[in-house]
């Protein structure tokens, strides 16, 4: 699954430290998912979309 969740870290001028601790995740956990290595559960997914305003499908997406 792919998604945008680097582009809309790096829009907002964030380090992957600072969402982290905005999410209550660790680096390791954001560069993780900014990688296509790990995806998130459901509730880390929401708050991600919840933090960037959006929707869960707009960030995570197949194509």
């Amino acid at each position: 699954m792919r998604n945008d969740v680097r582009g809309l870290r790096e829009d907002r001028g964030l380090s992957q430290a600072a969402l982290g601790a905005a999410l209550g995740v660790s680096r390791q956990t954001i560069n993780s998912i900014e990688t296509g290595r790990y995806d998130p559960s459901l509730p880390l997914a929401l708050a991600i979309a919840r933090f960037f305003s959006t929707t869960v499908e707009e960030i995570f997406h197949d194509d």
